[in-house]
């Protein structure tokens, strides 16, 4: 029998806003607005395999028209739910087979999509170390698979954040313009172009 004696945290004794009081709010600002940007770029993506395959035209067969239609609903169905990662691969999927596609270097511009990837699951699932003398804090995040894992060794700063938010925007654009280069409008804007209907 265990006689060892037990221990509970006295929470009355926390710092406030525990566990994040030792970084500054410009830090917890950017790390939000960063995430928030993912966020969007997660939202293009999903309008962007809305807009790609439901601008594509439908086979001249009824049955094979049908079927195409019950295809493309369980294709919204699963892309409104995906997360980040799945999400690229459906919309490099239908960006490559759209007859109209007029995106150049599509498949550098997947890798830039999978790479960011990578690094928002570090910014959104990591656990944030103490800053260190120049506010930098490497956050507690292991990638890999069993056997190949490997510790992230980034140390994270305000300004590191803010390019990272900025490159994750720049991507959201690139996504809008898969669907806007081919002359349509993008769902959800007001911009030029044929609107999906």
């Amino acid at each position: 029998m265990n006689t060892a004696p037990s221990f509970v945290i006295d929470r009355s004794k926390l710092p406030p806003l525990y566990p994040t009081h030792l970084h500054d709010a410009p830090f917890w600002c950017s790390l939000g607005r960063a995430v928030a940007t993912f966020g969007f770029l997660e939202e293009m993506l999903k309008k962007a395999v809305f807009a790609l395959t439901g601008t594509c035209p439908a086979p001249p067969d009824d049955a094979e028209a049908a079927a195409a239609v019950d295809d493309w609903h369980d294709l919204l169905q699963r892309s409104i739910t995906d997360s980040l990662k799945p999400l690229i691969e459906t919309f490099a999927k239908v960006a490559r087979h759209h007859p109209e596609s007029r995106h150049k270097n599509l498949d550098e511009f997947v890798d830039a999509l999978r790479a960011a990837a990578k690094v928002r699951n570090v910014i959104c699932h990591g656990s944030w170390g103490p800053p260190d003398q120049n506010g930098a804090s490497v956050p507690f995040y292991v990638t890999g698979k069993p056997g190949k894992q490997a510790a992230v060794e980034t140390r994270v700063t305000v300004a590191w954040l803010d390019q990272l938010r900025q490159h994750a925007a720049e991507l959201a654009c690139e996504v809008v313009n898969t669907v806007t280069h081919m002359g349509y409008q993008f769902p959800g804007g007001n911009g030029p172009g044929r609107p999906i209907a």
